[in-house]
């Protein structure tokens, strides 16, 4: 048996005083002041309010999606956030290119006409003439057949796989072919389900926008569209011809610039030295509007997606303000995320403060939910920092886990992803779910994401799980970086300059 003399216990004991104790009240300092400054009847507040009718889905661009952004604005202001360096204000402008939506569409075929017709190319055109079937579209289907001056019509998507997100990835490839071949357009031939050909209209045939002053392309003339058949009318059209005429009209498509804003404020970090490290605390607002009645409700208010992710980033700015971190805090919140993740885009083209200065992105943005009894971080393993974000989500009773469907590619489509493309660690915090089942598109981009369907004592310990992982990765003394190896390693070492 080993004795300790009374000198030696009082030298521990001094040890774990000087050494171990401040750690541990630190950790427990950080729990309470996450609990002194998020509250659940505000986050349902909040919620309520971005995802209201009123709003009407804030679709970017839109006088309800200004509201938004004045609001989220004066949230910041009401916290004692700062603004943009060298302004008065917590509006940075983003510029947007925006193409209308069609007024009109028209497919005929011989003895048929149909009309839930789905715009892959928003251009007007007016045709009449040969149309070909070519099976899937693809290279071993143009053998010995000339489409020049012709229109193709295809199957979606490939013999294996015609689901329609893989029938998307294919369009590239489609277009390509189709247009070295000559043909003046291509019509891909569908057969999906009411609430699908819902989202298809609402994503295809609404108004789409890019970022204006990029680069300009020549203008794509090509036509390209996606026709839903139920009943395989095209294709019994050509069981007996190789050829059959159509009449293709699209109108009243129209090109204009319109303006929309990023929410954006700072609070100085505390550390003399890590003050010059910046974490980026960011969310979209935006979402997808109004769209077509689905028993009697048009509007997509959008709660789980992103409402939910915008008040998380409030919570982390109202803490934070109030408790500031040794790093020093950027909260932005993003319009034209559902446009194409074009607000984080412009973003990092328009930096406010110089990116190498941003150390790590820590994004939230939702789908939905399964499982309340964990948090979901997209690139939860990718950056140094995931025991960080594992620990203050275990303290508010939940389990941290990494992307369960990776095959959904959620990583590369959210705002995150602008960001790391520049080298910046980025994974994203959503509510918890171990598959992209049917309890995630109940409500996902579907008119019944609304806040009267959300789980608020779930997402009281979400966000508090959230707001101690910012402060806990703000005040590590190590730099939070990228795993080596990652697809983004390299960028950040270029960045950061390592």
């Amino acid at each position: 048996m080993y004795h300790i003399s009374s000198l030696q216990l009082k030298k521990q004991t001094l040890f774990f005083l000087l050494f171990v104790f401040p750690f541990f009240i630190n950790a427990q300092d950080d729990v309470e002041k996450v609990k002194s400054t998020v509250s659940k009847s505000e986050i349902e507040g909040y919620i309520y309010f971005l995802a209201s009718d009123e709003l009407k889905g804030r679709q970017t661009g839109s006088p309800e999606n200004k509201i938004a952004a004045q609001y989220l604005a004066n949230m910041l202001r009401s916290y004692g956030v700062k603004p943009i360096p060298d302004t008065d204000s917590y509006l940075q402008p983003v510029a947007l290119k925006k193409i209308s939506a069609a007024s009109k569409t028209t497919f005929k075929a011989e003895s048929i006409s149909l009309d839930e017709i789905f715009i892959m190319n928003k251009i007007n055109t007016s045709y009449k003439g040969k149309a070909v079937f070519l099976n899937y579209g693809l290279e071993e289907d143009y053998k010995n057949i000339d489409v020049t001056g012709k229109y193709v019509i295809c199957i979606i998507g490939s013999k294996d796989n015609k689901a329609i997100r893989t029938s998307f990835s294919k369009t590239r490839e489609k277009r390509q072919l189709a247009k070295e071949k000559g043909a003046l357009g291509i019509i891909e031939v569908c057969s999906v389900d009411k609430p699908t050909a819902a989202q298809l209209e609402h994503y295809l045939n609404s108004e789409s926008m890019s970022l204006s002053g990029s680069k300009k392309k020549e203008k794509d003339e090509f036509t390209y569209l996606w026709i839903n058949d139920k009943n395989e009318e095209i294709n019994n059209l050509f069981s007996t011809k190789k050829e059959i005429d159509v009449e293709v009209v699209v109108e009243g498509v129209e090109e204009s610039t319109v303006y929309s804003q990023n929410v954006i404020g700072i609070v100085e970090g505390s550390d003399p030295k890590l003050k010059d490290e910046y974490i980026i605390y960011s969310a979209h607002y935006d979402h997808v509007g109004i769209g077509k009645p689905v028993e009697n409700d048009s509007i997509y208010n959008g709660a789980r997606d992103n409402a939910v992710g915008t008040v998380t980033v409030l919570s982390a700015a109202e803490n934070i303000a109030k408790y500031p971190t040794k790093r020093s805090a950027l909260f932005i919140l993003f319009t034209g995320e559902e446009k194409g993740l074009l607000g984080s885009k412009w973003y990092v083209e328009h930096p406010v403060i110089p990116l190498q200065k941003m150390v790590y992105c820590f994004n939230s943005d939702n789908g939905g939910y399964n499982d309340t009894t964990k948090a979901t971080i997209i690139g939860l393993g990718r950056t140094t920092a995931k025991n960080d974000i594992i620990e203050a989500v275990k303290k508010f009773g939940l389990e941290a886990i990494d992307d369960p469907a990776p095959e959904q590619g959620l990583f590369d489509r959210s705002d995150n992803v602008n960001f790391a493309a520049k080298g910046i660690p980025s994974p994203t915090f959503s509510m918890g779910f171990t598959s992209f089942n049917e309890e995630i598109t109940k409500y996902y981009h579907q008119v019944t994401d609304n806040p009267d369907s959300v789980d608020y004592n779930y997402l009281f310990k979400f966000f508090q799980s959230y707001v101690l992982a910012c402060r806990k990765i703000a005040d590590n003394p190590k730099t939070p970086f990228w795993i080596e190896g990652d697809k983004y390693y390299e960028a950040g070492t270029k960045l950061y300059q390592k």
